[in-house]
């Protein structure tokens, strides 16, 4: 491979594997939420009509 190729594989494959390791970074070190998943209630038998 020439001089432009090599130096063109480096820089696409470094990006790609900076870019990745990034991401999984800011995955893994996010802002927890303080509360859990929402939920849906449940429907009462009065409620039915309104809804």
């Amino acid at each position: 491979m020439t001089t432009g190729g090599w130096l063109t594989m480096i820089f696409s494959v470094g990006f790609v594997t900076v870019l990745f390791v990034y991401c999984v970074w800011r995955v893994l070190t996010g802002h927890q939420p303080d509360h859990d998943l929402g939920h849906i209630e449940p429907v009462h038998d009065d409620q039915v009509d309104e809804r």
